[in-house]
């Protein structure tokens, strides 16, 4: 997408609800920095967050980039699955935690802003570890705190009882918010998000239909539509305009040119709701002309 089109899509989202967009790497490219830079400045309601390594550049480039929002965020991330700490960072465990520290105050001295740290395991093999640099990560401010499974290996059972561990073995967790961050390569990113939130998670990062690197990552109208059609099971809310759900699906697959499966659920052109309505309520389904399409 270039910068306008993450404009418009990124006006579409605002109408979906108030929640938090993470605007992508604003130290990747100048198009990353501008088109973070310009969605911050714009956006009124949702916090913009820019996302960055635990490197001091990295985080000074995120920080220039979303300073300007309303409700600016910064979001940081550092491996900390064994393989990664050994063969990529080329430190030990107590260098991992320490650089972890060493990012949330750089991140918290610009501004009192709010942010994330992101360890990048799933499902982790070594809890303890993981509960270790969680905690370390909130004492020195974190407000919030990210657990993946950016492999897509995790099985549901799993990852809620992984959530359940992490909750129980980090002592100061109730000082942050625990979010998770699935990827779809077993077709189980949404299933893993739902048991996570069953387990105490109480935020998920979500995509639009569901894309992202490889087989895709959790699919927002998947996870809204669960919690809003299950209360039963899920007692929580969104605040998502489910309504504009439809749109903004529409407006993803027209702009990045990556058509919907017609069985999709939730948003797929077969995919009936009751009485044959759009999940908008707009009306009865019918084939959709993306080029006519104005969200």
């Amino acid at each position: 997408m270039n910068t306008a089109e993450k404009m418009r899509l990124a006006n579409q989202l605002e109408k979906l609800g108030r929640g938090r967009h993470r605007s992508r790497f604003p130290a990747a490219s100048d198009g990353d920095f501008e088109a973070v830079s310009a969605i911050a400045a714009k956006l009124e309601r949702p916090q913009v967050a820019g996302l960055c390594r635990t490197g001091k550049a990295d985080i000074d480039r995120a920080w220039q980039a979303v300073k300007h929002a309303k409700n600016p965020r910064i979001h940081t991330f550092i491996a900390t699955s064994d393989i990664h700490i050994k063969y990529k960072l080329k430190m030990d465990r107590d260098q991992v935690v320490a650089a972890a520290v060493a990012a949330v105050r750089l991140c918290r001295a610009p501004t009192p802003i709010t942010w994330s740290s992101r360890p990048r395991t799933a499902p982790a093999r070594d809890r303890d570890f993981l509960c270790r640099v969680f905690e370390a990560a909130i004492a020195a401010g974190a407000t919030t705190v990210n657990l993946p499974d950016t492999v897509g290996y995790a099985i549901p059972e799993e990852f809620g009882e992984l959530v359940r561990y992490v909750i129980a073995h980090t002592p100061n967790i109730h000082q942050a918010v625990l979010s998770v961050h699935c990827h779809n390569d077993l077709g189980l990113a949404t299933a893993n998000t739902l048991a996570a939130i069953r387990a105490g998670a109480r935020q998920a990062e979500v995509t639009i239909n569901g894309i992202g690197e490889r087989a895709g990552n959790t699919s927002l109208e998947e996870v809204v539509m669960a919690l809003h059609t299950r209360p039963n099971f899920l007692p929580m809310e969104t605040g998502i305009h489910t309504e504009q759900i439809y749109p903004t699906s529409r407006l993803v697959s027209m702009i990045t040119g990556i058509i919907v499966q017609p069985n999709k659920a939730i948003v797929g052109r077969q995919r009936l709701c009751p009485r044959g309505r759009h999940p908008s309520g707009r009306g009865p389904q019918k084939p959709h002309d993306l080029r006519n399409h104005e969200a």
